[in-house]
C-alpha cells in the first residue's frame, strides 16, 4: 500500500473498494461463513477513514466523497458492533433460530418418531410464548401492565379459533417479532 495522501483520489477510491468488500466480509461473518471477524481490513479502513478526517481535503468533490465513506462506514460500523454485541450476548436472532433448529432435530432423534406430543407440550409451549412476549413488550417498552398468563392464553384460543375458521387451518403457530419498534404476535396457520 502507498503511503497516505501521496494522491487522495485514489485512497479515496481504495477506501471505497475496502468499504464494500468489509460490508461483505461482515455479512458473511454474520451468516457463518467466515469463523473470525474481519479486524485486518477494518483496521486498514479505519486508519484511512482517521487519515482523512484530520487531514485537509482542498478538492470540493474530494471532501464530499470522503464525508460520504465516513458517514457509510461509522453507520456499517454501528450496525457491526451491535450485531457482534448480541452475538456475545447470545440474543443475535439468526443464531437462536439455528440454535432451536438443532434442539428440535436432536429432540427428534432422541424421540424417535413419535407421532402423539405429551399434553403438557401445549401449555410450556404457551409459557414460553408468554415469556417471549412480556420479554420483547419489555425491551420496547411497551411494558406488560395487567397482562396475566390467563389472559394471554385466553388471547392464543381466541385468535387461534377465529385463524382456524376463516383459513380451515388444522393448527396455527404462534411467535413474537418486533415490527416497528412495537412487540406482536404473528400467526401463521398449518393446513395439516
Amino acid at each position: 500500500m502507498a503511503e497516505l495522501g501521496a494522491d487522495t483520489e485514489t485512497d479515496l477510491q481504495m477506501l471505497d473498494v475496502k468499504l464494500k468488500q468489509l460490508r461483505m466480509e461482515y455479512e458473511q461473518y454474520f451468516l457463518g461463513a467466515r469463523k473470525r471477524e474481519p479486524s485486518l481490513l477494518r483496521g486498514e479502513v479505519n486508519k484511512v477513514v482517521a487519515y482523512y478526517a484530520n487531514a485537509p481535503i482542498r478538492n470540493t468533490a474530494l471532501r464530499f466523497l470522503f464525508n460520504n465513506l465516513r458517514a457509510r462506514y461509522f453507520t456499517h460500523k454501528r450496525l457491526w458492533d451491535e450485531t457482534c454485541r448480541k452475538i456475545e450476548d447470545g440474543t443475535y436472532q439468526r443464531h437462536l433460530f439455528q440454535a432451536d433448529l438443532h434442539e428440535r432435530e436432536r429432540a427428534k432423534k432422541k424421540s424417535g418418531k413419535t407421532t402423539a406430543a405429551p399434553a403438557a407440550t401445549p401449555a410450556s409451549g404457551e409459557d414460553k410464548l408468554f415469556a417471549e412476549y412480556v420479554g420483547a413488550r419489555s425491551e420496547t417498552g411497551q411494558g406488560a401492565a395487567g397482562l396475566t398468563r390467563e389472559k394471554f392464553a385466553a388471547l392464543l384460543r381466541d385468535q387461534e379459533d377465529a385463524i382456524r375458521k376463516k383459513f380451515g387451518a388444522a393448527k396455527v403457530n404462534f411467535r413474537v417479532v418486533v415490527e416497528a419498534g412495537k412487540a406482536k404476535l404473528k400467526a401463521t396457520p398449518v393446513k395439516a
